[in-house]
């Protein structure tokens, strides 16, 4: 019997290893970091070094990678990443192209993951509808949706996205504006316009889409800038302004959903399927 310990002593038993290793230096994980695709684990200068290696074999720059497990095609190298923010390399481009998440960033993603009506006994979205005040145009809507869907995208150039969303929001309130006389229904607008932007938002946001034309609706209803609508947010949460520059004392209800901060979906493969 004791033969048979100590036969089994020379590195071969895996409880005595590293479970998960990474699965290029086969060493513990150093700095982990995602492919962006596939979501396999590395050490970052392991896997960042592997891009640069088979770039170098191509006889035309790519902007992706085959994984080195599972060979499928990879587009950036995620790191960093501590619940709330993280930085993303894209294969083949300079380090300080990373995109790393703002304060505002995360308070804001931080929001998406709170218990949704927080703010809706304060601004009133059905009377901005039956008022007609969507008729109003929003100053602010563009960079409001800029910051919201690189939170939630997790990528600073969305500007497309930025661009196909307004679009749809403002084609859709200059066709109600013009359709004025025919008196129709406020709840049809309103839902209209919810389908309408969620069809042009669900291919970005998945699970995340109806969530996202909530906080939609609450921002045009409050009629405030961004700094004002922020405020206001975080006064409700009990949070202090992400920039530092307004403090805000906690609502009586704000502990009710104040919650854990959660890793960013990004990283959680089945969360767009459960939701």
């Amino acid at each position: 019997m004791n033969q048979e310990e100590e036969v089994d002593e020379p590195g071969s038993c895996p409880s005595q290893q590293d479970s998960n290793p990474c699965p290029i230096c086969l060493g513990p994980l150093v700095q982990e970091s995602y492919l962006d695709t596939c979501f396999h684990k590395f050490c970052y200068n392991c896997i960042l070094h592997w891009s640069r290696v088979v770039a170098s074999k191509r006889s035309r720059p790519s902007a992706s990678v085959k994984c080195p497990l599972c060979k499928t095609e990879n587009f950036s190298i995620i790191s960093g990443f501590d619940g709330t923010c993280f930085q993303r390399h894209y294969i083949n481009q300079d380090l300080g192209d990373r995109f790393t998440f703002s304060k505002q960033h995360k308070y804001r993603l931080q929001c998406y993951y709170n218990e949704p009506g927080i703010l809706n006994d304060i601004f009133n979205v059905l009377r901005f509808w039956k008022t007609r005040k969507y008729l109003q145009s929003n100053m602010w809507l563009q960079s409001w949706l800029r910051r919201e869907l690189q939170a939630l995208m997790q990528e600073e150039d969305v500007d497309i996205v930025v661009h196909h969303i307004h679009g749809v929001i403002d084609s859709f309130l200059r066709r109600i504006e013009q359709s004025r006389l025919l008196k129709k229904p406020t709840e049809a607008t309103q839902d209209d316009f919810r389908i309408a932007v969620s069809d042009a938002a669900k291919p970005f946001l998945l699970a995340r889409t109806d969530r996202f034309v909530n906080e939609l609706e609450l921002f045009l209803a409050s009629g405030l800038n961004i700094e004002a609508y922020d405020a206001v947010y975080m006064q409700r949460l009990g949070w202090n302004a992400p920039g530092g520059s307004i403090s805000s004392k906690p609502a009586e209800e704000s502990s009710q959903h104040l919650g854990i901060v959660p890793y960013l979906y990004i990283f959680d493969v089945d969360s767009d399927k459960d939701e």
